[in-house]
Formats: C-alpha cells, sequence, structure tokens
C-alpha cells in the first residue's frame, strides 16, 4: 500500500511519516516510564498513583498500536526496535526504582509535556499534506494528554 491509495501524494505525506516515527519512539520511551513508575511507586500516594499510572500506560499502549497502524496505512513501515527508539526519542529513559511520587509525576508531566509538542508538530504537518485522517488521531491523542496534565498538575499542587 502507499499514501495515494488513500488519495494522498506521497511526497507531501513523507513528512508526516517522519514525524510519527520519531512520535512512536517518544511514546515508547514514555510507555515503559509509564511501566516503571506504576510497579515502583510507594508511600501515601500508592493507591491512588499506582491506578493512575495503569490507566496511562494502558492508554500509551493503544496508541502505540495506533500511531504503527497509522504509518503502515501510509504506505510505510513503523520503527519496532528498542535501540531507534532509545536513539530517536528526545524523551529520555529514567530509572524509576526509589523515585518519590511526586518525582514520578513531574517525569511524566515533563514527558507528556514533550509529547503534546510533537502532537502539535504533527498537526501542522499533517495538514499541510491533507492527512485529516492523521489529524484527527493526533488530535484526539493530544486532547487526552492535555486533560490528563492538568489532572497531574493539580495534584501535584501546581498552578
Amino acid at each position: 500500500m502507499n499514501a495515494e491509495a488513500i488519495s494522498l501524494n506521497e511526497k507531501e505525506v513523507k513528512p508526516v511519516v517522519d514525524l510519527l516515527n520519531d512520535y512512536l519512539a517518544n511514546y515508547h520511551i514514555h510507555y515503559q516510564k509509564l511501566r516503571g513508575c506504576h510497579w515502583n511507586i510507594k508511600g501515601q500516594n500508592f493507591f491512588t498513583l499506582h491506578v493512575k499510572f495503569e490507566e496511562l500506560y494502558t492508554n500509551a499502549q493503544l496508541t502505540i498500536d495506533e500511531i504503527a497502524e497509522r504509518v503502515l496505512t501510509l504506505g510505510k513501515p513503523p520503527h519496532s526496535r528498542f535501540a531507534d527508539y532509545i536513539k530517536e526519542s528526545t524523551i529520555q529513559e529514567i530509572d524509576t526504582i526509589g523515585m518519590s511520587d511526586l518525582d514520578m509525576v513531574e517525569a511524566l508531566l515533563d514527558d507528556m509535556a514533550k509529547l503534546i509538542e510533537l502532537e502539535r508538530y504533527l498537526l501542522i504537518a499533517s495538514d499541510e499534506a491533507g492527512d485529516d485522517g492523521t489529524n484527527d488521531m493526533v488530535n484526539r491523542f493530544m486532547q487526552f494528554k492535555e486533560k490528563n496534565t492538568w489532572m497531574l498538575r493539580s495534584f501535584a499542587g501546581k498552578k
């Protein structure tokens, strides 16, 4: 399959595919960080954050699958090696063992800010390519993160 099969211009959609693969790499690192936070949370906020982190990593897992399938829909292969994810991601791995609950929340808020920034670039690129499917998908993902950013900031007592 190629982009022309869904009425998109191959050349115009290439920047979208490249950004989607970068986005996929960042999401994988974010996902693993969420898992680490879920597994290693301790303290007074254990019950609240353990459940929240599970909700977030479950959503991230589904998001990762949709991103990869969108790359395939556009006629290209999605990245699928952790070596590529680590190399391409602007989100960095962290060791969540022994982290405080609020440090975990802060690390996840940083990730979400970077993902939202990538999403905004993707919205522009997909709009320029006339790729409404990618635009709609990314917009949905961004809205989820914006809401959860507000919730986690409120939890941490931030403005």
